[in-house]
C-alpha cells in the first residue's frame, strides 16, 4: 500500500513538473499561432506515456541506481584499494557514456552531416566508423574525467582551478581544431551528462566523499559531472584534428 501511494505521489509530481511545458506549448499554439493542436488523441497519449516514463525513471533512480552507486563507493573506500576504485570509476564513466541514447543520436547525426559535407565518404560503413569513433572518444574522455574527479576527492584538490584550467585548454584548442568539429565537440560535453551517466556518477561522488574522513559530501561529493562535461570537448576536438 505504501509503495502504491508513493508511486501515485511520484505521478503527480511528474505531472506538476511537466505542467509548465504543457502551458507554454498550449499558449503559443492556441493564442499566438491561433491554430488547433493536431491529432489530440496522439498528443494526449504521448503526454500520458511521458508522465509514466518519467515517474518510473525517477522511481528507479531512488530505488536502485543511487543506493547501489553510493554503496559501491563506500565499499571501495572502506577496502582502501585506490587502484580498484580508479578502475571502477573509469569503467563506470566509460560504460554509462557508451550507453547514453543522446550521445548515440548526436554521433549518428554528426556522421551523416560529415558525409553530406564531403568530410568522409558517403558510405554506410564509413559513417558507422565515424559515429562509433566519436562515441568511443567521448566515452574514453568521460572515463578519464571520472578518474580525475575521484582523485580530486581523495586528495582534496580545489575544483575551481581544475575546471578553469580545463576551459582555458578548450578555448585554446578551439582556435586550432577544424571548424567542422568544434560545434560537435561542444555538444558532446552536454549529451554525456544525461539520464544514465548523471545518477550513477553523482551517487559515486557523494558516496565516496561521505566515506572519507575530512571530506564534506556537499563540497567534495559534487563536481564529477563538471569533469564529464569538460573532457569530451577536449577529446573530441583532438579526435577532429586526427580525423580531418
Amino acid at each position: 500500500m505504501a509503495s502504491i501511494l508513493a508511486m501515485f505521489k511520484a505521478l503527480l509530481s511528474s505531472l506538476r513538473d511537466l505542467l509548465p511545458i504543457i502551458v507554454v506549448i498550449g499558449f503559443f499554439q492556441l493564442v499566438v499561432l491561433q491554430q488547433p493542436l493536431p491529432d489530440w488523441g496522439a498528443i494526449l497519449l504521448g503526454l500520458v506515456l511521458v508522465v509514466i516514463g518519467l515517474t518510473l525513471f525517477i522511481f528507479g533512480l531512488e530505488m536502485g541506481l543511487f543506493p547501489i552507486g553510493e554503496s559501491m563507493a563506500r565499499s571501495f573506500a572502506s577496502k582502501g584499494s585506490v587502484v580498484w576504485l580508479l578502475i571502477f570509476a573509469f569503467c563506470l564513466g566509460f560504460g554509462t557514456t557508451v550507453a547514453e541514447p543522446a550521445l548515440t543520436a548526436v554521433a549518428a547525426e554528426a556522421a551523416e552531416v560529415a558525409a553530406e559535407g564531403g568530410l568522409i565518404a558517403q558510405d554506410e560503413e564509413m559513417m558507422d566508423d565515424y559515429a562509433n569513433g566519436l562515441r568511443l572518444t567521448v566515452a574514453l574522455s568521460v572515463g578519464i574525467a571520472i578518474m580525475l574527479g575521484v582523485i580530486r576527492i581523495l586528495k582534496g584538490w580545489p575544483i575551481h582551478w581544475m575546471i578553469i584550467s580545463g576551459y582555458v585548454l578548450v578555448m585554446v584548442m578551439t582556435w586550432f581544431a577544424p571548424q567542422s568539429i568544434v560545434g560537435i565537440a561542444y555538444d558532446s560535453g552536454g549529451v554525456t551528462t544525461s539520464t544514465i551517466t548523471v545518477p550513477l556518477v553523482t551517487a559515486l561522488g557523494v558516496g565516496l566523499a561521505s566515506s572519507i574522513k575530512g571530506r564534506n559530501p556537499m563540497v567534495d561529493g559534487f563536481g564529477l559531472i563538471a569533469f564529464a562535461s569538460l573532457t569530451p570537448m577536449i577529446f573530441v576536438m583532438g579526435y577532429g584534428m586526427l580525423v580531418h
